[in-house]
């Protein structure tokens, strides 16, 4: 069995929020990706209800783009699910729905990044991300 540290701090070793991004289980009927949702961790919480805990997540998420893989990397691009005013979709999860941490990497284009860019704002500052494979 893994263990994996999924975190959701405002403040990581003292200087910049982290916030980590996760397979969440949506359809068992589907394999792969297909049945997979990503989302981006913002806060662990417990709930109770009728004197029963429940452990969540509030989570942001971010959909699929397209029917199948990447053709040039072989890996899905995933972009953030936004309202009608750009906001980008939560909901609070319960975690047992939580499969397991997922990596986001920006689809750069073709313009270089600023010299004074941060590392810590790159989940906000895209619009389009490979997701690792499973």
């Amino acid at each position: 069995m893994k263990r994996e540290h999924i975190r959701a701090v405002p403040l990581w070793r003292g200087e910049h929020l982290r916030h980590d991004c996760i397979f969440v289980e949506h359809d068992v009927m589907w394999l792969g990706m297909r049945g997979l949702g990503v989302a981006r961790v913002q806060l662990f919480m417990s709930l109770s209800y009728n004197g029963v805990e429940y452990p969540c997540a509030l989570v942001s998420w971010f959909s699929v783009a397209g029917d199948s893989p990447d053709e040039d990397t072989g890996m899905w691009i995933v972009t953030p699910d936004l309202d009608a005013n750009g906001v980008q979709l939560s909901s609070v999860i319960h975690i047992n729905y939580i499969l397991r941490l997922a990596h986001l990497m920006p689809v750069f284009g073709d313009k270089f990044l600023p010299l004074d860019f941060h590392f810590s704002k790159t989940l906000d500052s895209f619009s389009h991300y490979f997701v690792n494979k499973l």
